[in-house]
């Protein structure tokens, strides 16, 4: 006669540890925490292309009649950007840049209509003068800057050299000509002023040395034009030559 045993699962494996049943997720935030701490200047630079690249695809698709699309990029871009088109540079026409006596010509309304920067810049284009970039020269210039630099500073460190970022004082020198050059447009056009429109300080600066169109306006290759774009430039390469060094020592792989 077989007698059988206590009933029970007697051969059933115990339990799992809490650890052991589910993956954890300390494991895979540490994975996520060391591959961006490898590749944080691929990974920047790759969403930072995107970024500056976007505003250039909404002339592009007012071209080929992707009206959508184009003005998704324009809504978009609209909070980074005042983005007034006497300001702005246009793709596809027979123009860079436009007057705004040109644009109200074209838009069909007096000069007086679209006094207001609200209104003005509503304006994206027409088949006949070309579309606008989805932003002005000024943050063309500093974003793209800022991309380009953060390039060259990812190609040099691929190399192996490891730059010294620039001191606070330093930094605050290459932004502060944007910030008197953005402060005095601002003054300028919210008190309805015309100092920043002339330029007459540089005209009695330099001795009118220069042709007068290149004091006046806001016209590709004048003054204002120039202004925005150097000092934009300046801006970006200030950002990158003090912020990446620091981040790099921040995400970068400590040593042990």
């Amino acid at each position: 006669m077989t007698i059988k045993g206590a009933s029970g699962p007697a051969d059933t494996p115990p339990p799992l540890a809490a650890d052991q049943a589910v993956p954890s997720r300390s494991s895979t935030a540490s994975w996520i925490n060391r591959w961006f701490e490898r590749h944080w200047l691929f990974t920047f630079n790759t969403a930072w292309g995107v970024f500056v690249l976007l505003p250039w695809l909404a002339p592009i698709f007012m071209i080929l009649g992707l009206t959508f699309p184009g003005r998704v990029v324009y809504f978009i871009y609209n909070f980074f950007c005042h983005q007034l088109p006497e300001r702005s540079w246009f793709l596809f026409g027979p123009q860079f840049s436009y007057t705004q006596t040109q644009i109200a010509e074209a838009w069909g309304v007096p000069l007086a209509a679209i006094s207001n920067e609200l209104v003005r810049r509503q304006f994206v284009g027409t088949p006949e003068l070309g579309w606008k970039v989805a932003w002005s020269d000024r943050m063309v210039a500093m974003y793209t800057s800022i991309f380009i630099f953060g390039l060259i500073y990812a190609v040099l460190r691929k190399r192996g050299l490891r730059l010294k970022g620039i001191s606070w004082w330093v930094f605050l020198l290459l932004i502060l000509p944007m910030a008197i050059d953005g402060t005095t447009h601002l003054i300028n056009d919210a008190l309805r002023l015309d100092f920043r429109q002339t330029n007459q300080w540089a005209v009695i600066l330099t001795n009118n040395a220069l042709p007068a169109s290149f004091y006046a306006g806001d016209m590709f290759g004048s003054l204002n034009s120039v202004l925005r774009i150097v000092t934009g430039i300046l801006f970006g390469f200030g950002v990158v030559a003090f912020l990446w060094p620091l981040m790099d020592n921040e995400f970068s792989p400590k040593k042990q």
